[in-house]
C-alpha cells in the first residue's frame, strides 16, 4: 500500500463495531472493516475496538508507527443511561451562612428517572462550607460510602467563583479510595440544582466508562499505535480519553454526532437535512450555513447543562416491520427486524420464500401481535420491511448497501397481497407513504425550526439504510438529495476526522473587555489542551443579556487535519452560480465584492414585484462562501467591506456606525463578521460598540498591520 499517514476511527454501535482507515492526505477511505460488538466479553466492548484495529491494520498492511490520530464514537454512555447501568451517587452539598438551607435543598436532586422503570440513586449530605475542614468531609464520604455509593459529586453554591472547596472535597474523597468529582468541572454557570443534577449524571457515567477507557487505551497501546486516543463528544467535537475519565456526560449521544462530522467532510452541504439511516432508527439533524444545529439536552424531562446536537430520531429505518389491523397496513415500525430477530425476506434467496403465509407476531412481549411475517414451508419466518418495498419500488440503485434480491421480497409481499388484497406494489406504496408521511414531519419542523434556505436544501442520506429513505422522502416533499459517499461508514469517518469542540458558560452581568479576553484566553486554553492545532481555532463570544450569561465556543481542526486542500477549491465561476442558485436569481445579478484567503464575498440584487407588480423592492443582499463551495453566511440586510487591521480603528469604527439602528430605544448594532486568512471571526453576540472594537482587535492579535479583512455588517 505504500507510506501513508493515516487516520483510524472506530465507531462502537449496537450490533457492530466498525473500523476505518482514512489517508490523512487525501481523506480517501483506505480500509474499513466491521466485527461484531462485543458486549459480553470479559473486556466488554474493549475487546471488539482490537479486534476491528487489529483487523484492520493486519488485512491492509498498515504499520502502527503510521496512525496520526485515532478516535472512537460509542453510544455506551447513551447505552447506560436508557438501560439504567449506572453507579449510585453520593452528593456533597455546601452552602455557607443564610444561603446554607437553600444550598441543602438545591443540592438534594433526589432519584433521576432515566428511562420507564430505570432510575439514577443519589443519596445526600450537607456540610456548612463557612470553614470547613478534613473531619466532616471525611464523615459525609464514610456515610456515603456506606449508604452504597460509588462516585462522590462535590456541589457548592457560587463554586464557579472559587471552586476551592469542592477541589477540596474531591482531594479527600479520592484520599479515601473514592472516584470523585466536582459540579464546576462540568459547567461554569450559576444555577445551583441544574449544576449538581448534570454534574450527578455525569458521575453515575463514570465508573463504567472509566473502566472501558482504561481498557480501549491499553488495547490502543498494546496495537502499537502511539498516539491518544481521542473519543466523539455529543456537540460533534473530540476530547482526550483523560477529559472522558472526567466528564463522560459529553459523551451521550455522541455517535449522533459522528454521522454528521463525515457527512459535512464530504458533502459540501450549506442548508440541508441529514438523514443516517441504519436498520431500527434514523437519526434526523439540520445543517445551517455548513453547521449543524446545538441545543441543550434532557434527562428524565429535566434540563442539563450539556449541549448536544439537535438530532431527532425516529423508529422508521431499513429493518422496519409493517403492522396490519382489520385487514390493511396500518402502520411502519417502530419495531424492527432486528428486535424480532428475523431475517429480512429482501435478504434471502428466492428458493426459501417456499410456499409463504402471512403470520402477525408481537416482537416483544409487551407489543400487540399485529407484526407482519411470512412464515414458510422450511418451518422460517421472514419480516416483511422497508427495505424490502423500496427494492421493490426501485429506490434502491444496484450495488448499493441495502440492494437485495428483488424476486424474494415479491414473492414474500405476494402473500400479503393474497391475505388483504391490492397489488404488492400498491401495498409497497402504501407502506412508503406511511413511513416517510413521518419522516417528513420531522423534518419540515426542522426546516422552519432553523429556516433553512428552500433554494439550497439537500437530504443527504447516510448510514447502511440511506437509499431506503431519502430518494423515497425526496420524492415525497420535492427536496433533492443524494447519497453521502460511503454511507454506510459514515459515522465511523466521522469520527477519524472529527474535530475539537470546547465551550465555556459564565453568569457575568455586563460583561466588560477583560472579561471576554479571559474567557477567549481560558477556551483556548481548553481547546489546545484537547489537541486542537491553535492556529485553526475559531471561537465565537456571546452576551445573553437576559440570562446574564458570558459564552465562549471554539472549534478547531486536530493537529493534521490543517493542509492546503486546494485539489478541491470551486472556481469562480462555480461559486458565483453556487450564490445565484442560493439566492434564486441569474448569475448576472450576483457580484464579487471580495476575497481574501479562502472567502469570497458575493453581493445580489434580488428585485420582488410588489402591490399587483405595480412597484419593485430591490434587495441587496450578502453571501459569503469559501474556497469549497459551502455558503457560510447569508444575511439579507447587509453591506460588505475590506480593510486592513490597519485601519480597524477608524474605518471599522466609522462602518459600524454606517450599519447602527438608531431608534427612541437606543442603538442596534449590526450583527458583524470578520473574514481573513484560513478564520471566520463572529463578533455577531456582543451588545456594544467598546465590546465589539476590543474583540475585533483580540482576532487579529497576531495579524500584521497589512492583512486585509473582509467585515460583513448585518441589520437583523
Amino acid at each position: 500500500m505504500g507510506k501513508h499517514s493515516v487516520r483510524i476511527g472506530i465507531d462502537v454501535g449496537g450490533t457492530f463495531t466498525d473500523a476505518v482507515v482514512i489517508d490523512n492526505e487525501t481523506f480517501e477511505v483506505l480500509a474499513k472493516e466491521k466485527v461484531p460488538t462485543t458486549h459480553h466479553a470479559k473486556q466488554g466492548v474493549a475487546a471488539g475496538i482490537v479486534q476491528a484495529i487489529d483487523k484492520v491494520l493486519a488485512t491492509n498492511d498498515i504499520s502502527p508507527d503510521d496512525v496520526v490520530f485515532i478516535a472512537h464514537g460509542t453510544t455506551q454512555a447513551t447505552n447506560a443511561l436508557l438501560e439504567g447501568d449506572v453507579a449510585k451517587v453520593g452528593v456533597i452539598g455546601m452552602g455557607k451562612g443564610v444561603g446554607a438551607g437553600m444550598a441543602g435543598s438545591e443540592t438534594t436532586v433526589g432519584n433521576i428517572e432515566l428511562a420507564p422503570g430505570k432510575c439514577l440513586e443519589t443519596e445526600h449530605e450537607f456540610i456548612e462550607s463557612g470553614s470547613l475542614s478534613d473531619k466532616p468531609i471525611a464523615a459525609a464520604v464514610d456515610v456515603l460510602r456506606d449508604r452504597g455509593c460509588e462516585v462522590i459529586v462535590a456541589s457548592e453554591s457560587y463554586s464557579v467563583d472559587d471552586p476551592a472547596n469542592e477541589q477540596r472535597v474531591v482531594a479527600k474523597a479520592n484520599e479515601m479510595g473514592m472516584v470523585a468529582t466536582g459540579g464546576y468541572e462540568i459547567s461554569q454557570l450559576y444555577g445551583l440544582s441544574a449544576r449538581t443534577r448534570t454534574a450527578a449524571v455525569n458521575a453515575a457515567l463514570i465508573p463504567k466508562m472509566m473502566e472501558t477507557a482504561n481498557m480501549t487505551e491499553g488495547a490502543v497501546k498494546d496495537s502499537g499505535i502511539r498516539k491518544p486516543l481521542m473519543i466523539m463528544r455529543c456537540d460533534g467535537g473530540v476530547m482526550s480519553i483523560d477529559e472522558v475519565r472526567k466528564r463522560p456526560i459529553l459523551t451521550m449521544l455522541s455517535g449522533l454526532a459522528a454521522g454528521v462530522a463525515g457527512a459535512l467532510m464530504y458533502e459540501k452541504i450549506t442548508d440541508g437535512i441529514f438523514l443516517e439511516a441504519g436498520g431500527t432508527s434514523t437519526d434526523i439533524s439540520a445543517i445551517k450555513d455548513g453547521k449543524v444545529m446545538i441545543k441543550n439536552a434532557t434527562v428524565g424531562g429535566h434540563k442539563l447543562y450539556l449541549t448536544s446536537l439537535d438530532v431527532r430520531t425516529l423508529g422508521i429505518a431499513g429493518g422496519s416491520m409493517i403492522v396490519v389491523e382489520d385487514g390493511r397496513i396500518a402502520d411502519v415500525g417502530p419495531r424492527s427486524a432486528h428486535i424480532a430477530d428475523k431475517d429480512y425476506e429482501v435478504f434471502t434467496p428466492a428458493e426459501s420464500i417456499c410456499d409463504p403465509k402471512v403470520e402477525l407476531i408481537a416482537p416483544r412481549e409487551d407489543d400487540q401481535p399485529n407484526y407482519a411475517v411470512v412464515a414458510c414451508s422450511n418451518g422460517k419466518s421472514y419480516a416483511l420491511t422497508l427495505c424490502g418495498a423500496a427494492n421493490i419500488l426501485g429506490y434502491v440503485p444496484e450495488g448499493d448497501y441495502a440492494a437485495g434480491n428483488v424476486e424474494s421480497a415479491r414473492k414474500a409481499w405476494q402473500a400479503l397481497a393474497d391475505k388483504i388484497g391490492g397489488t404488492v406494489e400498491s401495498l409497497c406504496e402504501q407502506t412508503m407513504d406511511i413511513a416517510m408521511g413521518k419522516v417528513a414531519q420531522i423534518v419540515q419542523g426542522l426546516v422552519s425550526d432553523y429556516d433553512l434556505n428552500p433554494n439550497l436544501i439537500y437530504l443527504v442520506g447516510g448510514g447502511g439504510a440511506a437509499s431506503v429513505v431519502t430518494p423515497a422522502l425526496g420524492k415525497r416533499m420535492g427536496i433533492r438529495h443524494r447519497i453521502a459517499k460511503n454511507a454506510p461508514y459514515i459515522s465511523t469517518i466521522g469520527v477519524s476526522l472529527a474535530l475539537v469542540r470546547e465551550q465555556i458558560e459564565r453568569n457575568v452581568a455586563s460583561p466588560t473587555d477583560e472579561d471576554i479576553r479571559k474567557i477567549r484566553h481560558d477556551v483556548t486554553e481548553a481547546i489546545t489542551r484537547a489537541g486542537a492545532d491553535t492556529a485553526t481555532v475559531d471561537i465565537t463570544v456571546e452576551v445573553d443579556a437576559q440570562k446574564n450569561i458570558l459564552r465562549a465556543t471554539a472549534t478547531g481542526a486536530t493537529e493534521l487535519r490543517t493542509k492546503d486542500r486546494n485539489s478541491q477549491a470551486k472556481s469562480e465561476d462555480e461559486l458565483a452560480a453556487i450564490v445565484a442558485e442560493a439566492c434564486g436569481v441569474e448569475k448576472t445579478a450576483v457580484e464579487k465584492v471580495a476575497s481574501e484567503g479562502r472567502w469570497h464575498v458575493y453581493q445580489a440584487n434580488i428585485v420582488k414585484k410588489v402591490l399587483f407588480g405595480l412597484m419593485k423592492s430591490k434587495k441587496s443582499v450578502v453571501r459569503v462562501i469559501d474556497e469549497e463551495g459551502v455558503i457560510r453566511l447569508q444575511k439579507d440586510d447587509a453591506r460588505a467591506a475590506v480593510f486592513t487591521k490597519g485601519e480597524i480603528d477608524g474605518a471599522l469604527s466609522d462602518f459600524v456606525d454606517s450599519m447602527t439602528l438608531y431608534t427612541d430605544a437606543g442603538a442596534t448594532l449590526p450583527k458583524t463578521y470578520l473574514f481573513f486568512g484560513q478564520r471566520m471571526s463572529d463578533l455577531s453576540g456582543v451588545l456594544n460598540k467598546d465590546q465589539l472594537m476590543s474583540l475585533a482587535k483580540i482576532e487579529l492579535e497576531f495579524a500584521g498591520d497589512d492583512q486585509p479583512v473582509i467585515v460583513v455588517a448585518a441589520r437583523g
